[in-house]
């Protein structure tokens, strides 16, 4: 239980961090690294989802 918390509560993180940066890559980058520093590799991958899929979402927000 303590376990899935914390991953929960850095996933969250992640996805909080996720949004840094300009463009897609620069927000990739960021929570490819904020995933990798929480959770390993496997967070790496979430977090550079995460930021893509935010990027992709704030784009479209904005009429790019």
């Amino acid at each position: 239980m303590r376990k899935t918390l914390s991953l929960l509560a850095a996933a969250g993180a992640a996805l909080a961090l996720a949004a840094c940066g300009h463009n897609m890559e620069q927000r990739a980058a960021s929570g490819g690294l904020a995933g990798a520093a929480v959770a390993g590799p496997v967070g790496a991958v979430a977090g550079a989802a995460g930021g893509a899929a935010v990027s992709a979402t704030q784009d479209k927000d904005k009429g790019h």
